[in-house]
């Protein structure tokens, strides 16, 4: 996943694969005992896919 999403289909296909990703994460995290820390994960992962979107919005107004 290291190469430039520059066209408007790449850009939904990279948002789609992080939404799998983190709908994974979620599907492995046991909430019994569960800390901290993934919680801390989960977050990160949000922010991360919220500025990509901000990137790519920003990039669909050019």
């Amino acid at each position: 996943m290291g190469n430039a999403v520059n066209d408007k289909s790449s850009q939904m296909d990279y948002i789609q694969n992080r939404i799998d990703m983190l709908l994974k994460v979620l599907d492995t995290i046991d909430p019994e005992t569960a800390g901290i820390e993934e919680i801390d994960r989960i977050i990160a992962m949000l922010d991360e896919l919220e500025q990509k979107c901000k990137q790519f919005r920003h990039n669909w107004e050019e």
